[in-house]
């Protein structure tokens, strides 16, 4: 017989074999393949033809293969050119957030062990957090079976130890004791079917809350230690990127056994002077990452602050209140409260014994009833009693308010464990996971920010706390690591010349410039336009008779507007959709044609409910371009920064570079180019079931590197590749690129480009998976231009940017950031590709943070100053500020261009079969995921998202 379906790796096959390509510990060699290679034939000898094969043969001759494409060669991520370093700039001394680690060679392996958890029927193991408290227990127990060894666990499946465990096979019996796995505590109503955990007698009987594993250790590979030289010299392999991760796992076991709380390779201390309260029963919590990185100056250790959010701990019931934000029990919600408690820990008094949330009883305490079992002499009864009188009669334990709110279940679906909530206390580093609000998320970006001074003696500390050169692990793996950051040399590219209307030049000063008494280059007229204004108190004569002096300032053209409608005020507590269709009602009365620009005043700062409907309804029902904002500190500055806004989205530009200007931008000014900016926004944490935003923001009207226009896909949840860069349907394409390609030649001068700048925003995307970008997206992009023109040959740079690293840079010589325009591209890049950080903002607060480009594949030949120029122009050409921005400003657009029509529609409205324009992507199996409409023509090749 065949047993179907996957073997773990490692496992052994009842035929005998092994899984392909793993090693076993005790021969060294590679396991067979599927079928073991034929043995080699002896010399002077003919292989003889089988009977049946040869008289196929001579009856008739094979049939030829079908016809088939050439498989394409794989792309592989570029080294770093001879020309990739830059050289130009002011030169400056920084400090890196990177410790140098020095490794002692070695001539020994990591072995890899599946973890197989099963509990005593064999039934896997699928509460997470056990498996480390079973392997502690199981090395604790077995030390001696195990050779002494010490191994590094990841929490899952994987398990690494410095050479093999001494057998064959690992199977151990691991008892636990006290796991609060949710089973009833002795003397608590709900379990063993209703009795008190099987009564006071039972206790002492036996152990209590115990819990039988099995453990099966099953080997899975090798790999040498000498792989994590070959990462250090950029020589990636599986076995190099594996022997840096099982190191990292290494930092994940140091800092488990310290109690910290883990997000991947970042740690949180139960420390109260690194919580911040956010409100709402949520708190902030700093902690630092920790991982190895192979750099141009060997292996580093890479520290940083980090911060997660998390419970506040304490009594359940005040956790609630804030929450809900009420001030009373009687008026929680307990519905919301079952979806907010689910699958939290607590600890329950006066046993102090620790459960994890399943639910809420379905009555009160008082009244939820269950069968408690109890002896009367040498028989056993069961009454029924209510989850009060139990602990209040029984238990002789008071209880002040928790008789008329229903109870915390923390036993099983079909087997509840039933406990009041005033005895129920939250314990603590217990991550939240749910979206956070805006004024949450305001008070945590304010609270968790460090001047840089300040973060250095933070990460210092956290250097010193974690007292990494103790653990056994890395002494074993012979890393020692310095205790002072690491010393690189950096450059300070000069800031571009900028250009304003008059033709005057002038160049922006720490990043920054004003456009005070400036005219802007290009302008637009604000003409058939008026202003809609729902609910919002404000001087609405004031506001656009000031608007218009500072607009006729730049040198807009400004008409008054055609009228001011306001909304009713028996509207305003009206759904959203009504509020916005009686607007539009009121427009379609009071205006005597469709106007070109509408001023829409929101009642409320962020967030406002009407502003995604209304966007839709003017972007892509009627093609009108709007403008929103919240007036609450009307000034000068404020109408300024507003007309930018509006004057991009009504076709203008605001500065261009002057090198821009005079059509002498390097390489790409010469040779007809289109820019690329890629971004795809995911559903925030708690919505990870809506879909993913997939924009693609494309530039117009060469030679300008400032003007843009996007275009906007769904695709599945949490999916950060770019599904529908290339969608033929029949023999058209409805992908993401075909728009930009046509708008391109459309809008500059009926010319294709010979060259595809492609920028990719990709936070979500490791390192190891870039070969993916090059591979798939790069191949869709292709195929969209051989769509349009199968002789159209352009050439391609791909630079993927990532904000999401943990690097940062600070000033030898002052507590101040870096400046604008600070470049690193040496002792702390990747030791062999083509990868450089720029700060080219200021950073007025906080720590700046660079941006980490890499340079994946480039036909254009671009050498390293060439594209550091040419990246930190891009920064300078964002029309929205006055301010060289962090990021090239294509991927800033195309982040605003995906957010800004992913509020069009509430997705948990949307029907799963909806559809309009070509978008969705839909995995095997999986429901539709609902498409977004098409922006109307008329405003589609505009910056609406500006």
């Amino acid at each position: 017989t065949v047993r179907e379906g996957p073997t773990p790796a490692g496992e052994d096959r009842r035929d005998g074999t092994r899984i392909a390509g793993r090693m076993d510990p005790h021969d060294g060699e590679p396991a067979a393949d599927e079928l073991p290679p034929p043995p080699p034939l002896p010399p002077n000898v003919v292989p003889i033809i089988a009977e049946d094969a040869a008289a196929a043969s001579e009856s008739e001759p094979p049939p030829p293969p079908p016809p088939s494409k050439p498989a394409k060669p794989r792309r592989h991520i570029m080294a770093r050119p001879p020309n990739g370093l830059g050289k130009k700039g002011q030169p400056i001394q920084l400090l890196a957030n990177h410790y140098k680690v020095s490794v002692k060679p070695s001539e020994e392996f990591f072995n890899h062990y599946y973890v197989n958890l099963k509990y005593e029927d064999d039934t896997p193991v699928d509460s997470k957090g056990i498996g480390r408290k079973v392997l502690d227990k199981l090395q604790h127990t077995y030390h001696s079976e195990l050779a002494d060894k010490d191994f590094a666990y990841d929490g899952e499946k994987s398990l690494f130890t410095i050479g093999a465990l001494p057998q064959i096979n690992n199977e151990f019996i691991v008892v636990l004791e006290d796991i609060g796995s949710g089973k009833t505590a002795a003397g608590s109503p709900g379990g063993n079917n209703g009795s008190p955990g099987g009564g006071d007698q039972k206790r002492v009987r036996r152990p209590y809350q115990a819990k039988t594993f099995k453990v099966e250790l099953n080997f899975a590979a090798t790999i040498p230690m000498a792989a994590i030289g070959h990462a250090i010299r950029g020589q990636e392999s599986e076995h190099s990127l594996e022997a840096l991760r099982v190191l990292d796992i290494i930092l994940r076991q140091h800092s488990a056994k310290q109690g910290c709380l883990l997000v991947r390779q970042s740690f949180f201390h139960n420390n109260p002077s690194s919580f911040v309260d956010l409100g709402g029963g949520v708190m902030g919590c700093r902690g630092f990452h920790s991982s190895f990185r192979g750099t141009q100056s060997g292996l580093s250790l890479n520290i940083d602050v980090s911060t997660t959010m998390i419970v506040k701990p304490g009594p359940v019931i005040d956790f609630l209140l804030a929450n809900q934000k009420v001030d009373h029990p009687d008026k929680i919600d307990w519905q919301k409260a079952k979806r907010a408690l689910k699958n939290l820990r607590i600890k329950t008094t006066p046993a102090n014994s620790e459960f994890k949330i399943v639910g809420l009883s379905e009555r009160n305490c008082n009244e939820q009833m269950f069968p408690l079992r109890r002896r009367n002499g040498d028989t056993t009864e069961t009454v029924e009693i209510t989850v009060y009188d139990y602990f209040v009669k029984n238990r002789g334990i008071e209880l002040r308010y928790s008789g008329n709110l229903p109870c915390i279940n923390a036993g099983r679906p079909k087997r509840p464990t039933y406990f009041p909530v005033e005895l129920c206390t939250l314990v603590p580093l217990q991550r939240y996971t749910k979206a956070l609000s805006t004024m949450q998320r305001t008070s945590l970006v304010e609270k968790s920010r460090q001047k840089p001074h300040e973060r250095m003696s933070t990460l210092n500390d956290a250097l010193k706390r974690s007292n990494y050169d103790a653990d056994p692990m890395l002494k074993a793996c012979g890393i020692q690591i310095a205790q002072n950051f690491t010393q690189i040399e950096g450059r300070v590219l000069p800031a571009p010349k900028l250009k304003a209307g008059n033709g005057e030049e002038f160049f922006a000063r720490n990043g920054r410039w004003n456009i005070a008494r400036k005219k802007l280059i290009r302008t637009s007229s604000v003409k058939r336009w008026s202003v809609v204004n729902f609910s919002a108190r404000c001087d609405l004569r004031g506001l656009v008779q000031d608007l218009k002096r500072v607009a006729t300032g730049m040198g807009l053209e400004y008409e008054d507007p055609h009228t001011v409608i306001e909304e009713s005020p028996s509207l305003r507590r009206a759904p959203v959709a009504r509020r916005v269709e009686e607007m539009f009602a009121q427009i379609k009365a009071k205006l005597p044609g469709a106007p070109l620009f509408l001023l829409c005043l929101l009642p409320e700062r962020k967030n406002c409910e009407v502003y995604g409907p209304w966007k839709k309804k003017c972007l892509a029902d009627f093609g009108i371009v709007t403008q929103c904002l919240a007036p609450q500190r009307v000034n000068d500055q404020y109408l300024s920064n507003l007309l930018l806004k509006i004057n991009a989205k009504l076709g203008g530009l605001n500065t261009l570079l002057q090198i821009e200007a005079a059509r002498a931008i390097p390489i790409v000014g010469k040779v007809p180019t289109i820019i690329l900016g890629m971004d795809v926004s995911h559903g925030q944490p708690g919505q990870s079931d809506r879909p993913s935003i997939a924009a693609v923001v494309s530039s117009r009207e060469w030679p300008l590197i400032s003007k843009y226009r996007a275009t906007v896909h769904t695709q599945s949840p949490k999916q950060e590749m770019m599904a529908s860069l290339f969608k033929p349907r029949g023999t058209e394409d409805d992908g993401l690129i075909r728009e930009s390609l046509i708008d391109f030649y459309t809008s500059s001068g009926k010319r294709k480009p010979d060259q595809v700048i492609i920028f990719s925003f990709r936070d979500g995307v490791s390192e190891s998976q870039f070969t993916q970008v090059i591979n798939i997206e790069l191949e869709q992009i292709i195929e969209a231009c051989k769509c349009l023109d199968d002789k159209w040959e352009p050439k391609f740079t791909v630079i993927v940017a990532q904000k999401n690293h943990h690097t940062r840079f600070f000033q030898t010589n002052s507590p101040e950031n870096v400046p604008p325009g600070t470049v690193v591209d040496k002792q702390v890049c990747h030791p062999k590709n083509f990868d450089f950080y720029m700060c080219a903002h200021a950073g007025m607060i906080g720590t700046s943070r660079p941006t980490h480009y890499h340079v994946l594949h480039d036909e254009i030949g671009f050498s390293g100053d060439e594209l550091q120029e040419f990246v930190h122009s891009l920064s300078y050409v964002y029309q929205r500020s006055t301010t060289a921005i962090s990021v090239a400003a294509p991927i800033a657009y195309a982040h605003l261009a995906a957010a800004q029509v992913g509020t069009f529609m509430k997705f948990d409205d949307m029907s799963d079969t909806s559809s309009s324009q070509g978008g969705g992507h839909t995995s095997v199996g999986s429901a539709p995921v609902p498409e977004l409409p098409r922006l109307h023509e008329k405003v589609r090749s505009s910056m609406f998202f500006c």
